[in-house]
């Protein structure tokens, strides 16, 4: 059996590239959120017949290979392409193989994670409750953001652990788009990759530990979030009746 590598003992690349996850998923998570709230109360209440194909669209990274969407978003981000070149123009770097364009690629791999539980936590509302909130005088943004909101906080919860564990765990759509640039897009799934094709196993076991702890507690968070909704669903649901 090969030997494990203690944690205290792991190489500094390695733990730059978990830091360079973290903040990737940080920021995705954070863009995801100011983006999934209001696509998911749009869906959630809107009775527009593009609101299904829009939820197909969203729901689209959940079945296609990770390569696919990688492959896509590469041609998509290249300088060939015209939001490619007006970016490289606009800020002087090209988007493929930059941190910048994992955020972009991260934000569209896991939006089906961040913005199911919340379309779900908004459809569980009850419309009387907006309306009694219209009917005292507040705004469609007030009600939206200090009635609906707060009501809805479980789902959102969730939407944002689930967003940012998917981030950790990337890895095909980050290879593709990113490759593997120390410092820059060598996150923590490619590092780990790295590894075991060096195969230096003692370190891969360590390292994959590591991220195997990361992934349990927030994997726990998110059941305990969604416990949490479940229970204020039934005593909604038995108040209402």
């Amino acid at each position: 059996m090969n030997a494990i590598t203690p944690v205290w003992a792991l190489p500094g690349e390695l733990w730059h590239s978990l830091l360079l996850t973290l903040q990737l998923a940080g920021i995705s998570t954070l863009l995801l959120m100011l983006l999934a709230l209001p696509l998911a109360w749009w869906i959630a209440m809107s009775r527009s017949r593009i609101v299904s194909v829009v939820e197909v669209v969203m729901a689209m990274p959940l079945v296609l290979p990770p390569t696919v969407i990688g492959f896509y978003l590469l041609v998509f981000l290249s300088p060939t392409s015209g939001f490619g070149q007006w970016w490289q123009n606009m800020f002087g770097q090209p988007l493929a193989f930059s941190f910048a364009g994992l955020v972009i690629g991260s934000c569209i791999y896991s939006m089906p994670f961040a913005l199911q539980p919340i379309i779900a936590a908004f459809r569980m509302l009850r419309p009387e409750t907006a309306q009694a909130a219209f009917a005292l005088g507040m705004t469609r943004i007030q009600v939206f953001l200090h009635v609906l909101l707060p009501l809805a906080k479980s789902g959102i919860y969730s939407g944002a652990v689930l967003a940012f564990a998917h981030t950790l765990g990337e890895f095909g759509v980050v290879l593709m788009l990113g490759g593997n640039i120390p410092g820059v897009t060598r996150v923590a799934s490619v590092a780990l990759y790295d590894e075991v094709q060096k195969l230096n196993y003692a370190d891969a076991h360590g390292f994959a530990l590591v991220l195997l702890a990361l992934s349990f507690v927030l994997l726990c968070a998110t059941t305990l979030l969604q416990k949490r909704q479940e229970r204020w669903r039934q005593t909604a649901s038995f108040s209402g009746r």
